[in-house]
């Protein structure tokens, strides 16, 4: 019966002598009552104390449940043949604050948690501390793997605007030159478009620091978005 109930190839068996004293075990564990299909509801004398509630998570977890490779994804679920009996879990494991699912998988009943927090909240409750260490340590690693691809895309991302950016501003000066020449502009903005033309790989703070203290950034940028303005109203005389 309990390969068919589990799901699981393994059988643990406890035995005892006295008659007695199993019938007292059996019937505090609720795995024998008076009542028919004593295991249809969870009895609430097995989940009475906080200890009972770790020993019977754990219990559930060694039964029918698993974890999946946190490298893949985090995943954890327990799988039950009974939905009272998966949905008592649930509502077992959310009163420990631990977001917990219910969903049905053919003939089964999955509860299932999917947050890393959530499944090493719950490694610690049922005591398997060294798993917990192991997936707080892969957890780490994987949010610094994350936390350099995002600079690294970011500073990608940012590359690129100045890049295209400057691509531009290139081809506006030299549209203005072909059209009246730079040399007809204001002295500040023929400065400017001279110094990007010789340098078109240089940021605007690098084109402030060669055109001296007298421009900051925030100037070198409004010069440029003056330089496109007019290269794009020659472009619209045409």
């Amino acid at each position: 019966m309990g390969t068919q109930t589990l799901k699981r190839a393994k059988i643990y068996c406890l035995y005892t002598d006295d008659a007695l004293q199993t019938d007292k075990v059996l019937r505090a564990t609720g795995l024998l009552s008076i009542k028919p299909e004593p295991w249809k509801h969870l009895n609430p004398m097995v989940v009475r104390g906080v200890c009972c509630k770790r020993s019977y998570v754990r219990g559930a977890f060694l039964a029918g449940g698993s974890v999946s490779d946190p490298e893949k994804g985090y995943h954890m679920e327990f799988v039950n043949t009974k939905e009272s009996l998966a949905h008592a879990l649930m509502t077992l494991l959310n009163q420990m604050q631990l977001n917990a699912k219910l969903i049905q998988r053919k003939s089964y009943y999955v509860v299932y948690l999917k947050e890393g927090a959530n499944i090493v909240d719950l490694l610690n409750i049922m005591g398997a501390h060294k798993s917990l260490l192991d997936l707080e340590n892969l957890r780490i690693i994987k949010d610094m793997r994350n936390s350099v691809n995002r600079i690294v895309n970011c500073e990608t991302a940012n590359i690129n605007k100045v890049v295209a950016a400057a691509v531009a501003q290139i081809e506006d000066i030299e549209y203005i030159e072909r059209t009246r020449g730079i040399s007809s502009l204001p002295e500040q903005l023929e400065e400017v478009a001279r110094v990007r033309l010789a340098n078109p790989e240089a940021s605007l703070k690098e084109i402030a620091t060669m055109l001296g203290s007298t421009v900051g950034k925030s100037g070198v940028n409004h010069r440029l978005r003056k330089l496109s303005e007019i290269a794009n109203n020659l472009r619209d005389s045409e």
